[in-house]
């Protein structure tokens, strides 16, 4: 299981790109369309965020991309 480290996207898509720790971010990951968005380890996910699919997008992406339905989500 993964450690990820979360970028949002700032624009109003609620678009989440999860990264894996050891990984490197994907180069359109940045500012000022991402922000960093904090860490997601084993416990509670973002809503959206489907553990099965993180694996899969891991393996042939390197992340994941999904959009997160939290209405806690700054800019909104």
């Amino acid at each position: 299981m993964y450690s990820y480290n979360l970028f949002r996207s700032t624009k109003p898509d609620g678009l989440v790109c999860a990264v894996p720790e050891e990984r490197s971010v994907p180069s359109f990951v940045i500012e000022p369309n991402w922000q960093f968005g904090g860490r997601l380890e084993s416990q509670e996910a973002p809503l959206g965020f489907d553990r099965k699919a993180a694996v899969e997008g891991v393996r042939f992406n390197g992340f994941y991309l999904f959009a997160s339905f939290q209405k806690d989500r700054p800019g909104r």
